[in-house]
């Protein structure tokens, strides 16, 4: 039941960016500001009772905050030099190396 609870925020939140995105661009692109994904992610951890992964939960998922920038950074430029598919794919391409670099980093430290 749990994992229904979940999928149902997150569909949830999917239909109200569909929503908004027909009274304007600027709603769809600050709703997924929202931590969906990262609050379904500490319910998870939450649950378990385990207050340190918890926390070490919330760390992980801040860092990856750069990789999301570089997501939106190359989805922005592409827009404007090919089809927003490719361009979408470009912005994953660039979250994918984004997390590669950060993770290759964290082991050398």
């Amino acid at each position: 039941m749990d994992l229904i609870w979940k999928g149902m925020a997150g569909g949830a939140v999917t239909m109200l960016i569909a929503h908004l995105s027909k009274q304007g661009a600027t709603l769809p692109g600050i709703l997924p500001l929202f931590p969906t994904f990262s609050l379904i992610a500490l319910l998870i951890m939450g649950a378990r009772g385990d207050l340190p992964a918890l926390q070490e939960t919330c760390l992980a998922s801040a860092k990856t905050l750069p990789a999301y920038l570089a997501f939106l950074l190359a989805c922005y430029f592409a827009l404007g030099q090919m089809d927003y598919r490719l361009a979408l794919l470009v912005g994953l391409a660039a979250w994918g190396v984004m997390l590669g670099v950060m993770f290759g980093l964290a082991r050398l430290v």
